[in-house]
C-alpha cells in the first residue's frame, strides 16, 4: 500500500513549486517506506510514496502512459504523457483485467496492478472503476483532456482527501499532505466542531474535519476541470428481492468470502492474519490457511493483542469475555503460527502522540494506541495482514440490530441512550453549533439515501435502514482508523468482508436469513461452521478490547486536572471549563466519543482535542 498526493493549478506553473510537492510527498513517508517519486508539469503535480507489495521492482510511481515511463527527476525535461497515475491500493482482479486489456491491444511494461489501473482508464475512461475489485484511492491526471480524476474504492477502505482552492485542487491520502501546502491551513468551523463533539464515532461521509477539506466518498470519483468540479457515484447498493433459499444463501456467502480471501492472498512479501478469536477473524484465518495450503505455501501466521490483567476483567455489554482462550482454540484448530502481542500501560502512554500524528485528528485514545502497538509488532514480521473488519456491518453483528429500543430510537442507533462530548461545549459554542439539530439533520439525510425495496414489510425496511447506516456512516471511519494506524508503521491491512460482491449479495438477504432464530450473524456462523471449533463459531460478539490500564487512567486524569488549571488551554475555547472541573471534582465520567463503555474515553477525548489543537495549530472560525 502507498501514499499519494498532488496539486492541480490552472494559473501557477507547478514546475516552479517542486519543493512544495516534495514536502507534501514526504509527509506520507510512513505509508511508503520503500520508494518516493514525483511528477511535475505546468498544470499538475503528483507525488507518491511506495510500500512495495506486488512487482517489487516494476511498480515505481507516479506511472505515466506514453513516452514518460518514469517519475520526474529534478532538472529533467518536462514530460508530456497522455496520462499519469499516482495509485494507492491493491487490485485483486488485476490479472483478469490484464488479459482483457492485452486482448484489446495493450502492451504492459510491468507486472504491477498500477499499470492495469492506468491502462484501464486509457481504455474505458471514467467507467474503469466499475470493473475493479479491490481497495484503492488514486489520482489520475489526463494531460490531453485537462482533467484530474480522484477515485476511491467501493466501501472506503483507502482514504483520499481533497481541498478546492482558488485556482485548483490539493489532494492527499492523509490531511497532513494537504496541510504541507501553504495554500491550506488547519481551521475548524462550526461543522467541524459538530463532527468532533456530536458525531465523533461516525462522522459525515465526505467531510474532512478541517474547514474546506473534503474526503472522496466511498464508491465515488471526483472530476476536476478548469470550469467545473463534479463528484459522481460509480457504485452503490441496489435493493432487489432475494430468491435463494437458506442452504443456497449459506453456500453463496461461503463461496464469495472464500474467493475474496483467495484473491487477497496475492503478495510478493510476507502475509499474515489478525486473529481475535471471534467468528469474523477466525473465518478469515481459516480460509487463508486453506488457500495457502492449496498453494503449497505452508502455515499462515496470525497475531492477536492482549493486556496485563485482561483475564480478570468483568464482562460488559461490549466485551463478553477475554479473547485469549478463543484465540488459542482457533489457532490450534486452524494450525496457525500464532503470536500474542502483550501491551503494557507504559507503552500505551508512549504511543499516544504517534497515533495523533497518524490520524491527524482526535481518535479513540488508548484503543488506537493499542492498535498501533499491535500493528508495529506485526510489521516486524509481515508487510500484509488480513482482517475480519466489516463483518458486523455486513451481517448485522452489533447489539443495536437486535435491540427494539435502538431500532425505534429515531436517531443513529449507536447514539441511543448515550451522551456525547457535545454536552461539554461552552454555551455560546453550543448555541452556534446546535449539535442536536446537526445530528438530526445528518440522520435524516443518511436515511434518505437508503435504497429501499418496494413492498418490503416495515420491520425489514427498518433493519435495511440500519444496515445502510452501519455501512455508510459507521464503517468508513472504522476502516479509516485501521488504514491510518496500520500505515503509520508501513503495514497493509486487507479486508475480505469489504469485497463489494459479498456486500451486494448480503445486502439483499432478508433479516430472517441473516439472523436465523435470532442468532446474531447466524448466516455467517453457519456458512463457516465447518472451519472452526464450536466455541469460536458460536462466540457472542465481543468488541475490540479496551485495556484495564490503571496507570493510563491515572495519568490522563492528572492531565485533565492540569488542563483545567491552565488558563491558556485551547480546548476550553470550545469546552466549558466549569463543567469539566465539576465532573472531575465529583469523580463523574466525562461523555465519551466511543460506543463501548469505557470510563477513560471521555478523558481521552478531552486531552486529545487539546493536544490536537496545539500540535496542528488549529484556528477556530
Amino acid at each position: 500500500m502507498c501514499g499519494v498526493t498532488g496539486w492541480l493549478d490552472w494559473e501557477r506553473d507547478l514546475r516552479a513549486h517542486a519543493d512544495t510537492v516534495h514536502a507534501m510527498t514526504a509527509t506520507l513517508a510512513c505509508r511508503g517506506p520503500d520508494a518516493a517519486g514525483t511528477w511535475l508539469s505546468p498544470r499538475a503535480a503528483l507525488g507518491h510514496r511506495r510500500l512495495a507489495v506486488i512487482d517489487l521492482d516494476g511498480g515505481v510511481q507516479p506511472l505515466a502512459a506514453g513516452p514518460a515511463a518514469a517519475p520526474h527527476a529534478p532538472g529533467a525535461a518536462p514530460h508530456t504523457p497522455g496520462a499519469v497515475l499516482a495509485y494507492n491500493g491493491e487490485l485483486y482482479n488485476h490479472t483478469d483485467l490484464r488479459r482483457e486489456l492485452e486482448s484489446l491491444g495493450h502492451a504492459f511494461r510491468t507486472r504491477s496492478d498500477t499499470e492495469v489501473v492506468l491502462r484501464a482508464h486509457l481504455q474505458w475512461g471514467a467507467e474503469a472503476p466499475r470493473r475493479f475489485n479491490g481497495i484503492f484511492a488514486y489520482a489520475l491526471w489526463d494531460e490531453r483532456a485537462g482533467e484530474l480524476l480522484l477515485v476511491r474504492d467501493h466501501l472506503g477502505v483507502k482514504p483520499l482527501f481533497w481541498h478546492a482552492h482558488g485556482t485548483g485542487v490539493l489532494f492527499g491520502s492523509e490531511p497532513k499532505a494537504v496541510l504541507a501546502n501553504p495554500l491550506f491551513s488547519a481551521e475548524l468551523d462550526t461543522e467541524g466542531i459538530a463532527e468532533l463533539f456530536a458525531l465523533p464515532a461516525a462522522p459525515t461521509a465526505g467531510h474532512g474535519l478541517f474547514r474546506g477539506l473534503r474526503e472522496v466518498r466511498p464508491g465515488h470519483l471526483v472530476r476536476v476541470r478548469r470550469s467545473v468540479t463534479r463528484e459522481s457515484r460509480y457504485w452503490q447498493l441496489v435493493s432487489r428481492p432475494h430468491t435463494d433459499d437458506a442452504a443456497t444463501t449459506r453456500r453463496t456467502v461461503r463461496a464469495l468470502l472464500a474467493d475474496a480471501v483467495d484473491r487477497q492472498l496475492m503478495s510478493d512479501v510476507p502475509l499474515c492474519t489478525l486473529l481475535s478469536g471471534g467468528v469474523d477473524s477466525s473465518a478469515i484465518t481459516a480460509l487463508a490457511a486453506l488457500g495457502r495450503s492449496r498453494a503449497g505455501q505452508g502455515k499462515v501466521s496470525s497475531f492477536s493483542v492482549d493486556f496485563p490483567g485482561s483475564a480478570d476483567r468483568a464482562p460488559d455489554a461490549w466485551r463478553t469475555g477475554a479473547d485469549a482462550p478463543f484465540v488459542a482454540a482457533a489457532a490450534e484448530h486452524i494450525g496457525t503460527l500464532h503470536t500474542s502481542v502483550l501491551v503494557p500501560d507504559d507503552d500505551l502512554l508512549e504511543a499516544r502522540q504517534a497515533v495523533l500524528r497518524a490520524r491527524d485528528r482526535p481518535g479513540w485514545g488508548e484503543m488506537d494506541a493499542s492498535l498501533h502497538l499491535l500493528f508495529r509488532e506485526v510489521r516486524r514480521r509481515s508487510t500484509v495482514a488480513l482482517s475480519g473488519e466489516a463483518a458486523d456491518e455486513v451481517f448485522g453483528g452489533y447489539p443495536y440490530f437486535h435491540d427494539p429500543a435502538a431500532l425505534a430510537s429515531g436517531t443513529f442507533p449507536w447514539l441511543h441512550g448515550r451522551a456525547t462530548p457535545a454536552e461539554l461545549l461552552r454555551p455560546e459554542v453550543r448555541a452556534e453549533v446546535r449539535p442536536e439539530e446537526y445530528t438530526a439533520d445528518q440522520y435524516r439525510a443518511s436515511l434518505a439515501g437508503t435504497p429501499l425495496l418496494p413492498g418490503e414489510p416495515d420491520g425489514d425496511r427498518r433493519v435495511r435502514e440500519l444496515f445502510h447506516l452501519a455501512l455508510t456512516r459507521w464503517l468508513p471511519p472504522l476502516l479509516e482508523r485501521v488504514d491510518r494506524v496500520s500505515m503509520s508503521v508501513g503495514l497493509e491491512v486487507r479486508v475480505p468482508f469489504c469485497d463489494h460482491r459479498l456486500v451486494e449479495y448480503a445486502w439483499n438477504v432478508p433479516w430472517a436469513l441473516k439472523s436465523p432464530g435470532g442468532r446474531s450473524k447466524g448466516l455467517l456462523r453457519d456458512a463457516v461452521r465447518d472451519l472452526l471449533p464450536p466455541q469460536v463459531a458460536d462466540r457472542p460478539k465481543s468488541g475490540y478490547p479496551s485495556t484495564p490500564a490503571v496507570r493510563y487512567t491515572r495519568v490522563l486524569t492528572e492531565r485533565a486536572h492540569e488542563l483545567v488549571a491552565d488558563p491558556a488551554a485551547p480546548v476550553f475555547d470550545l469546552v466549558d471549563r466549569q463543567t469539566v472541573r465539576r465532573a472531575l471534582a465529583e469523580g463523574r465520567t466525562l461523555p465519551s466519543p466511543r460506543t463501548a463503555p469505557n470510563p477513560v474515553g471521555g478523558l481521552d477525548h478531552l486531552v486529545q482535542v487539546d493536544e490536537w489543537l496545539r500540535a496542528y495549530r488549529v484556528g477556530l472560525r
